[in-house]
């Protein structure tokens, strides 16, 4: 036996026999830690706490319950998949209304009564109340409906009908001509026809026009709240060139072929209108963009390019969300953003005249992104009215930070309510409207804090302010709150407490297993160190006792891009902390960084890979490892780097840009040519392949294939249909044609990227053990 596999069997032997820790144990996941509970709500009148939770180990979460005065939460004994959740736009109500398998319920908070109120086989969704507590709006076909709820009478407002509008005219010919001319009796019966028509067009109509529409999309169909208009929007997406995923193993045991994401591409745009129906006039009007801020402008990377800077200037395209209205339906507003990722928008909205007016521009030379503000995935950001009816609220990356701002509308002041090198991650209007309830991380970007927000004085008032995360529902009466919290070495519970200052928490789900308990779980310290640029590199860091302390180190590359692990909290990363501790009662060293890129720092960190994904974030990896060397007494020759998707991408990009610094790395489900990935990803950070080819070949692992020297380990799913197995594919070709040796390649067959099954855990974990094991141990 040679000297590494004898050191890999005697640390295997200690591993299974002198330690708590194992990997077949620490890979089952939550079946070893315990589950945790999740989608923690109040119910309607905040009398129980609904949550999903799996204490008993069983095949998924179920709906437990807990009220004031248990021992322990309980089972939900009904099965229902309502359960009395809190609708923040019915409080007032007695009687509220929901959608539920496509049918409309009501359910009353006295009785606790549950009500079919409409139950038919066209689809109900989206019921939302009318300012008039006779009257709710619900879709059906895609159109609005009102109903009464006095006589339970039913109105459509809109007649939206999908196809084009035939119109049916007599063509002329020489024999209508003829009879025309001929005789009295067919003039006097066409002229006869023409006042019918006339006379019913001037009647008041019983059903509202109909408004054609072919082949698009119509989408977030929004009635105001006095009922008088419905806005909508037109969308026509792209008929992309769909990926395939071939699965292996079947139960038939024949291949079988899906279809996934398309890859990015500008050819991927989508073009959109904004509608607005007005129910008294029965007309459709459409709103131009065409004079917003910077829709014309291109952005500054086309200057690069001879065959883009000279390019006739266009509008850009553009998606906007459905409009946001005040209590009484007169102001709306919407926000608009680049589908070049570049700038957003938010404009207030006149419903008779069609038109905007602009009221905020955020432009981001990189892309525009950050905790509340709306992302590459079309979704909304923070924006809303407050209870004077003229004053919105949202967030805005404009000062380096996200941060919270109002505006009156009526004399257009903008102010900023919070500031500092910090973010706002959550935001919420308290009841009477004269504060928010905010979750920030002030004290460090580790932690989520809550507080509350006196919107006149701008004082915040500390809440929730323990090192480590809150995630806060309010009760419906403000007076409780039901927290789901977790530190570093300590999962997510859910907890109660009094929504007071500096108030303290009852805990009230206790999910960990005892095998899991009896384990010292180490508390990683967070600490920052320097880049070559001078920035501060926040990371994690794991620290074997000083006899155990072999002088060899490896460095964890979290997954996501923008996602923060550097943090006080209980990690997404339970398995690769477990393995951390694992890895240091072996005598190694682990650096988990925050790499530019990252989430919770601001906008400076999270567009700092810009144009260049394996540049700044690669070098935070390399300092990372100075650190080690300079500071933690380790040998620069055994170092190792691992990580998975993102984490995986870096980890090559180490190995084949950066040649000799890293002994070894194992990379997971990695991405290897960013021209292969999705459309809405990529395009933020790297723009699109057809418009900056620079940036792509300069972060893409595969062409730097040639540059492998250092041991590298790859592992992936073949199923994966986020980061497709044709990734690992095509590099491995490419090592295979460049006659490289210095690689292996572990394939599952039935994972896909998030791995399920725990054999694949184990399996894919033994292998990053014993390639550290191997490569980075040896004799001193």
């Amino acid at each position: 036996m040679n000297y590494y596999a004898s050191v890999f069997a005697f640390l295997l032997f200690q591993t299974i026999f002198s330690q708590t820790l194992s990997l077949p144990e620490i890979m089952k996941g939550d079946e070893f830690i315990g589950y945790q509970p999740e989608n923690h709500r109040w119910s309607i009148d905040g009398s129980t706490i609904y949550f999903d939770w799996n204490p008993k180990n069983e095949k998924g979460n179920s709906t437990y319950v807990w009220k004031k005065g248990m021992k322990s939460p309980e089972l939900l004994q009904k099965e229902i998949s309502f359960t009395e959740e809190n609708f923040e736009d019915q409080r007032q109500f007695n009687e509220v209304y929901y959608t539920l398998n496509g049918n409309l319920f009501s359910y009353n908070k006295k009785t606790k009564a549950h009500k079919k109120v409409i139950v038919s086989s066209g689809r109900i969704s989206n019921a939302q109340r009318s300012n008039n507590p006779k009257l709710i709006f619900f879709q059906q076909n895609n159109n609005i409906l009102q109903l009464n709820l006095t006589d339970f009478s039913m109105i459509q407002l809109t007649n939206f009908k999908q196809g084009k509008e035939s119109e049916k005219k007599e063509k002329e010919n020489f024999l209508i001509n003829q009879q025309k001319e001929l005789f009295q009796f067919v003039n006097d019966q066409e002229a006869q026809k023409e006042w019918n028509k006339s006379k019913s067009e001037s009647d008041e109509k019983a059903f509202p026009k109909e408004f054609f529409y072919d082949k698009v999309s119509m989408e977030q169909l929004t009635p105001s709240p006095n009922g008088k208009f419905v806005t909508f929007r037109q969308s026509d997406y792209p008929t992309s060139n769909p990926t395939k995923v071939e699965q292996f193993i079947t139960a038939d045991g024949y291949t079988k072929n899906t279809n996934a994401r398309s890859k990015v591409s500008i050819e991927n745009f989508s073009k959109h209108k904004l509608g607005i129906y007005s129910v008294e006039k029965d007309t459709v009007s459409f709103v131009s963009f065409s004079k917003l801020s910077g829709i014309s402008e291109f952005p500054e990377y086309y200057k690069e390019y001879d065959n883009l800077k000279d390019n006739e200037k266009t509008e850009k395209a553009i998606v906007m969300q459905a409009p946001i209205f005040n209590e009484d339906g007169s102001l709306a507003v919407l926000e608009i953003r680049s589908q070049d990722n570049k700038d957003r928008w938010i404009v207030q909205l006149d419903l008779n005249s069609a038109t905007i007016t602009e009221l905020d521009h955020q432009h981001d030379a990189a892309w525009i992104d950050g905790p509340g503000i709306p992302g590459y995935a079309f979704g909304r950001g923070t924006l809303d009215f407050l209870k004077d009816n003229q004053t919105i609220y949202f967030q805005s990356e404009a000062s380096g930070f996200s941060h919270l701002y109002v505006m009156n509308l009526k004399t257009k002041q903008k102010t900023q309510l919070t500031k500092g090198n910090w973010e706002v991650r959550n935001v919420k209007l308290s009841n009477d409207g004269k504060s928010f309830y905010i979750t920030t991380n002030t004290t460090h970007p580790g932690n989520r804090e809550f507080y509350k927000l006196e919107i006149a004085s701008q004082k915040m008032i500390p809440i929730l302010t323990k090192e480590g995360a809150h995630e806060v529902e309010i009760s419906p009466d403000e007076k409780t709150l039901l927290v789901r919290y977790s530190f570093k070495n300590k999962p997510w519970e859910l907890y109660v407490a009094d929504n007071k200052p500096n108030t303290t928490l009852q805990q009230i789900t206790f999910s960990t297993n005892k095998t899991f308990d009896s384990y010292p779980w180490k508390s990683p310290e967070v600490i920052t160190f320097k880049a070559k640029d001078g920035a501060d590199v926040y990371a994690r860091i794991y620290e074997p006792k000083p006899e155990n302390k072999n002088k060899a180190a490896i460095i964890f590359v979290h997954g996501a891009g923008y996602l923060q692990n550097a943090h006080n909290f209980w990690s997404s990363y339970h398995r690769e902390y477990m393995f951390h501790n694992l890895l240091t009662d072996l005598g190694y060293t682990v650096l988990d960084i925050d790499y530019r890129g990252s989430d919770g720092y601001g906008r400076n960190v999270r567009t700092g890979i810009y144009r260049h994904m394996g540049g700044l974030d690669l070098e935070d990896h390399l300092d990372g490892k100075q650190f080690f060397v300079s500071q933690k007494g380790i040998d620069a020759s055994r170092v190792g780097i691992y990580g998975g998707s993102y984490g995986g991408f870096i980890t090559l990009m180490a190995l084949l840009t950066q040649p000799g610094e890293f002994k070894s790395g194992a990379a997971l489900r990695s991405v290897t040519d960013w021209a292969h990935y999705n459309h809405g990803y990529t395009g933020n950070i790297l723009n699109f392949p057809e418009t900056d080819p620079k940036a792509y070949q300069k972060s893409s692992p595969i062409y730097f294939a040639d540059k492998l020297q250092d041991q590298l380990l790859m592992m992936h799913g073949m199923v994966d249909s986020n980061v497709q197995f044709q990734d690992v594919v095509r590099l491995s070709q490419r090592f295979i044609e460049l006659g490289k040796k210095d690689w292996d390649l572990a394939v599952y067959p039935v994972e896909s990227h998030g791995f399920k099954e725990t054999y694949s855990w184990v399996d894919e974990y033994t292998r990053i053990l014993n390639l550290f094991n191997e490569t980075l141990l040896k004799k001193d």
